[in-house]
């Protein structure tokens, strides 16, 4: 029997609120709350980053001097530690969670955290099939000052399997929300594109749904048999910098990309 899916919200103050897949895609716009809009003046700046579990000393220390800045974060292997929680909580009005799995104390999984509350959220889990682990996306909207909406895809993709079967099979409800939203949209996160067909299937992926990539002129990201895992993509907005942080943190670098908030068409 299938896990089922969900995400978990915290916000300071509150208790943590589980949160069921939407009944209808974000373009239905049926129910979808008044929302503050994400304070992008005069730029959006986005920090995605795997974050290995917070197993290595001084995460924490990254999350404080490039995220707490930054309007949105998109986490992969967050952990649901005391620490990460405080840290979202209190620098963040909203963090929402796809626990992928369950660790012995703390789930893990996807997190975005946002200068902002969503008025959308709709959580996504698709298992490895050889390891039999789920992996977890997360497709989150926010209101933005020009009065569009912003769609965020936080994505950490199938690693281990055998073909593109199961690797495509996780962006095809993504694909469904982006191709019907009319507006912006950022797609980003640990996309395990190591082999030359995942990529292929990636770059297919993105030019359906007529992504452009963010490109980076230092390019320090990890890389697994000579490709890199990690990316940003977007669509209907300009990207003003771009850079790949080096550090010892986790076994992945951050990206930091910091998008012009009068270039969202």
């Amino acid at each position: 029997m299938r896990k089922k899916t969900y995400a978990m919200r915290y916000v300071a103050g509150q208790p943590a609120e589980r949160i069921s897949p939407p009944n209808a895609m974000l373009h239905m716009g049926q129910g979808l709350p008044p929302g503050a809009p994400l304070p992008a003046h005069p730029q959006l700046k986005v920090l995605v980053w795997n974050i290995f579990k917070q197993q290595r000393s001084d995460w924490m220390s990254v999350l404080q001097g490039f995220g707490k800045d930054a309007h949105l974060v998109l986490l992969q292997e967050a952990q649901t530690t005391p620490e990460l929680i405080h840290f979202a909580t209190s620098n963040y009005l909203a963090a929402d969670q796809v626990p992928a799995f369950v660790l012995p104390q703390h789930p893990s999984g996807v997190m975005t955290l946002a200068s902002a509350h969503p008025v959308y959220c709709c959580p996504l889990r698709e298992r490895e099939p050889l390891l039999r682990l789920a992996k977890s996306a997360l497709v989150t909207a926010y209101p933005l000052p020009t009065g569009e909406m912003l769609m965020v895809v936080n994505i950490h993709a199938i690693n281990f399997s055998l073909g593109i079967d199961v690797y495509s099979k996780q962006l095809g409800p993504i694909g469904e929300q982006i191709v019907h939203h009319r507006g912006p949209v950022i797609m980003a996160g640990d996309f395990n594109a190591w082999s030359r067909q995942r990529i292929n299937a990636l770059y297919r992926f993105a030019q359906e749904m007529e992504l452009e990539e963010v490109m980076f002129a230092h390019d320090h990201r990890r890389t697994a048999f000579g490709r890199p895992l990690d990316f940003v993509f977007y669509r209907d907005m300009k990207v003003s910098e771009a850079s790949v942080l080096v550090t010892q943190a986790s076994d992945h670098n951050p990206l930091l990309v910091e998008f012009l908030s009068q270039g969202i068409i």
